[in-house]
């Protein structure tokens, strides 16, 4: 059987893309076990096709073949024509004329008589000698083959087959890595990824840019120029320097002068495509590296795959090195068919002993050389951790001061890839770098949303304020610094938002909102930020996302801090120091709080307004409240509070507290209110409060009560004698009866006490001229008095929702209701006079066109 070179090469065909895998002394070995599997199969062919051995017998013993004496015959002088090559010269048999006629047996010997005359006149030579065997060829081709069986060593006989099965294996184990599901799959998809890295027109980009930032530092350095700004590192750990003499940095870390270099332009343009495909190559990447990361398979196989061939080179070496003596030109034969031939020991040649010789000496020569190529190969696998990578020397060599380190098969293969070319691996790191992935977006981001398109997104808010939201981009556009008539900037799961210098452009904004955007700012746009921005709104989920910077804003009045606070998920509430927020008079903390954070006191001279809303944390220490003498507005929602805090009862300043979304069931509390000769507003809505106690009376400085959303059942007399009640709101309670002493409140301007079971409104009610709103929604009225006429001031009037038939004529008295302000069923409205109806209805329209 004969092999094609084609299917011999498909033994070792790795696809092209691997060997970049595939180290020198694989490769060296994949060449080795090309030739040895050549040779083998030479071997094979040389020993197929070719006669393997030739007998002669050996006749110190000769005897007579059936009954016939060896010497009895006259010899022949031509040999047979048809003898095996190397046999000796047959003699002829005897004539056999027994059983012949006479004159036939006469003709014979007259003819045999002419042709010895004729014999002896012609060819003047001697009688050709030799040893009679009177073995024919049919016995020397059985002899022949019986003696190759017998005589021959089992190595002679089968050495080009087990060269052929020990190349096999070798090239098997060879490239087995590549071949194993559970490492060709990792190692196709890193030969993938790697070759677009190295492909990719990002990658050359990055380069360059690094290059011109190298050439671009060399310049100042020789120059000694400077005129970049600094960056503010967000890194807390770092120690700080001051932005002056007496603003201590608190974390935040400014760079050395090191000027960071314009990248020029043409650098900077990348196609869409190219981009997007780049985009595609960071997510791979990272994809695969915490894939592959996680063990060291690979390695582990490639070690092993490189122990087995060493070994097997081991093995072939020492027990071929034994046979190699006994491949033979000359062996003696001595076969159990002395009954068939007459000879007993017959003397044979191996006709292919010289060239097995030679090949197998090849052979081990090339297995020789094959070996110390293992032996390298575990010398450098065991010299140094394939197992660590580091990418010391590219960050040396760039701007990517961030490429990290990687382990196990990652860092394996990173290894296997140097030995091929240290370039793809320096390429490739451009992938594992945070930097460049923001530069890559950057650029995009900035090709993308344009000045014109940012502007059209900018918007009114109720504020009448210009107003941007940024949602969910890669980062922040240059675009927008653009914007210099904007005044609140809203950005919101921005993963990378990066303030430059640029900021300062701004001048209009005042108010910005970080949603799960980490930032990052340059010290001359602190230094803007710093003087300029007067509220911030940070959402995060750990403290410590929260900017550092953000504790330096010394012009900040409003600080919102929304996320995690809670001391059980943090070992020590994480709020920097505050005492730099010199100016800060508002701070909202929507968190899970149990107890105030003792930074907070540190603004206690100058914050007025304090809000904790506590999403259902209950708030357990809250004594820090008293060091807050300055503090005017305080709002505790969904603290679980049982009862009112004593600690409020110390804040002299305060003007309005609201408590609500609590558990407060008593308020008897209450009365020591008396003592905050301020406190004008007071929300308890929300809450489970059933009775409100006559102390409440006593609190003669309230403006504004909000107790809806609570279990009364009915309100005290004493409620009534607050001279400068202007606010009340009852609704969504069971109160059945408005006391007629609510004719007392004169300076009543809102009353809400919807939602509730009022059947009957008490005729002093309508003695509060100056009412303005007046909710009655939702109860069980039937009628609604004349004297609602009286209320002249009356603005919004809320009627859905009761057992009303018609309303009053005297509807038209109130002559600042207009028909917006009239919450009631359409029918009911049908009931009014029409002039009534008309007059509302033309107030209405006159005072629109009056706006």
């Amino acid at each position: 059987m004969m092999f094609t070179l084609t299917e011999v090469a498909s033994l070792n065909d790795i696809q092209p893309t691997y060997r970049i895998l595939k180290p020198w002394w694989d490769v060296f070995m994949d060449y080795l076990g090309l030739v040895m599997l050549m040779l083998a199969i030479f071997a094979m062919t040389m020993q197929i096709t070719k006669d393997q051995v030739a007998c002669l017998p050996c006749l110190e013993e000769p005897e007579e073949i059936s009954g016939a004496k060896p010497n009895s015959f006259p010899q022949q002088t031509t040999q047979a024509s048809s003898a095996a090559p190397g046999a000796p010269v047959m003699t002829g048999a005897p004539l056999i004329t027994k059983d012949l006629p006479d004159e036939v047996v006469h003709e014979i010997h007259v003819t045999h008589q002419h042709t010895s005359v004729l014999s002896e006149k012609f060819v003047n030579q001697p009688q050709p000698t030799g040893v009679r065997t009177n073995l024919d060829f049919q016995q020397y081709v059985f002899i022949n083959q019986i003696c190759y069986h017998v005589a021959l060593p089992w190595y002679s006989k089968y050495f080009p087959y087990l060269t052929l099965i020990h190349t096999l294996v070798l090239m098997v184990s060879s490239n087995f890595w590549f071949k194993y599901p559970k490492t060709s799959s990792k190692i196709e998809h890193f030969v993938s990824i790697l070759g677009r890295c190295f492909e990719s027109p990002w990658t050359t980009k990055a380069l360059s840019e690094t290059a011109c930032e190298d050439s671009e530092e060399n310049k100042q350095r020789l120059t000694g120029t400077s005129s970049a700004p600094k960056q503010v590192s967000l890194e807390g750990k770092d120690e700080g320097t001051n932005v002056n003499s007496s603003t201590p940095m608190l974390g935040v870390k400014f760079s050395a002068d090191k000027p960071i270099a314009e990248v020029p332009s043409s650098l900077t343009i990348l196609d869409k495509k190219d981009g997007e495909q780049a985009k595609a190559l960071f997510e791979k990447v990272r994809k695969f590296r915490a894939h592959v990361e996680d063990s060291d398979f690979i390695y582990k196989l490639y070690v092993a795959q490189t122990v087995v061939k060493t070994v097997k080179f081991i093995l072939i070496l020492s027990y071929t090195s034994t046979f190699l003596a006994k491949i033979n030109f000359k062996h003696d034969c001595e076969p159990d068919i002395k009954q068939l031939t007459g000879y007993r020991k017959f003397f044979c040649t191996h006709n292919m002993a010289f060239m097995l010789n030679k090949l197998l000496v090849s052979y081990m020569a090339l297995i020789l050389i094959y070996g110390m190529a293992c032996l390298y190969s575990l010398f450098w696998v065991f010299r140094r951790p394939l197992k660590e990578y580091s990418f010391e020397k590219v960050r040396e060599e760039s701007s990517f001061s961030d490429i990290p380190d990687v382990k196990n098969d990652f860092a394996f293969l990173l290894h296997m890839v140097d030995q091929y070319d240290q370039l793809y691996s320096k390429r490739f790191g451009v992938f594992l770098s945070e930097v460049s992935e923001n530069k890559l977006r950057e650029i995009s981001l900035n090709h993308e949303w344009t000045f014109e398109k940012l502007r059209q997104l900018v918007t009114r808010n109720a504020q009448d304020q210009q107003e941007l939201h940024l949602f969910m981009l890669s980062g922040l556009p240059n675009a927008v610094f653009d914007l210099t008539d904007l005044e609140v900037l809203k950005l919101e799961l921005i993963p990378e938002v990066r303030f430059s210098a640029k900021v300062s452009q701004m001048t209009s904004l005042q108010e910005l909102h970080l949603c799960h955007c980490p930032a990052k700012v340059e010290q001359t746009g602190f230094a803007f930020l710093r003087d300029h921005l007067r509220c911030l709104h940070v959402k995060f989920t750990d403290v410590a996302e929260i900017p550092t910077w953000v504790y330096l804003l010394r012009s900040l009045r409003e600080l919102n801090l929304i996320g995690n606070l809670s001391s059980e998920n943090n070992k020590m509430i994480g709020l920097e120091s505050m005492r730099d927020l010199r100016h800060l008079k508002t701070l909202c903390l929507k968190s899970n709080l149990t107890k105030m954070p003792t930074n907070i006191t540190e603004l206690s001279p100058h914050l007025i307004k304090l809000v904790v809303h506590n999403d259902g944390t209950k708030l357990l220490v809250l004594n820090s409240l008293k060091k807050m003498a300055s503090l005017i507005e305080l709002e505790l929602h969904t603290c679980e509070l049982e009862r009112i805090p004593h600690a409020i009862f110390s804040l002299t300043n305060l003007q309005e507290l609201d408590l609500k979304s609590n558990n407060i069931r008593t308020i008897e509390e209450i009365i020591s209110f008396q003592h905050l000769k301020r406190l004008t507003c007071l929300k308890l809505w929300h809450n489970k409060i059933i009775t409100i106690p006559s102390s409440i009376g006593q609190v003669k400085s309230l403006e504004a009560l909000h107790l809806s959303h609570n279990k009364l059942e009915s309100l005290p007399p004493a409620l009534f004698t607050l001279p400068k009640l202007r606010h009340l709101d009852v609704g969504h309670n069971s109160i059945t009866i408005l006391p007629p002493d609510v004719g007392l409140l004169h300076n009543l301007q809102h009353l809400a006490i919807n939602s509730n079971k009022l059947e009957v409104l008490p005729k002093p009610l309508f003695r509060c001229n100056k009412l303005k709103v007046l909710c009655l929604g939702n109860n069980a009225l039937t009628v609604l008095p004349e004297a609602v006429g009286q209320l002249v001031q009356l603005t919004q009037l809320e009627l859905r929702g009761n057992c009303l038939d018609r309303l009053p004529a005297q509807l038209g008295n109130c002559r600042m209701l207009r028909k917006n302000g009239l919450v009631v069923e359409d029918h009911l409205f049908d009931t009014l006079p029409v002039e009534v109806k008309e007059s509302i209805s033309l107030e209405t329209n006159t005072f629109s066109s009056g706006l």
